[in-house]
């Protein structure tokens, strides 16, 4: 069964940039893609971006694109989130998460198998 550990995140002005990691640990033979998603505090979980681990294709939510980009290294079976330009409300707590079988960015993330622990960003004035 698939581990992700993810690390990164914290609190950074409005405008600046971090960079999200999501490290799987176990041998992840089955998984087609991995996404990030976001949740702020009494709304719902949303889709940020996705990757497909095969051909690196990418998805990534509107409210995102072109600041947010996500990346594979698939030597170290490793997911990134680099997020530049980052606004107030792109706070929240953040999660990765992988997919045996279905890959889209539908709210909640209810097509995905396996979550990371959740990392909070925090964007301030």
């Amino acid at each position: 069964q698939a581990q992700l550990v993810q690390s990164g995140g914290g609190s950074v002005q409005v405008g600046g940039s971090l960079r999200l990691s999501c490290a799987a640990t176990a041998y992840t033979p089955a998984i087609k893609c991995m996404a990030w998603f976001r949740q702020a505090p009494g709304q719902e979980r949303e889709g940020v971006a996705l990757i497909y681990t095969n051909t690196g294709n990418t998805n990534t939510a509107a409210s995102v694109r072109g600041r947010f980009t996500i990346s594979r290294d698939n030597d170290e079976n490793t997911v990134y989130l680099q997020m530049d330009s980052l606004k107030s409300e792109d706070t929240a707590m953040y999660y990765c998460a992988a997919g045996r079988s279905v890959c889209t960015l539908r709210p909640r993330g209810d097509d995905y198998d396996y979550w990371g622990q959740g990392t909070q960003v925090t964007v301030s004035f």
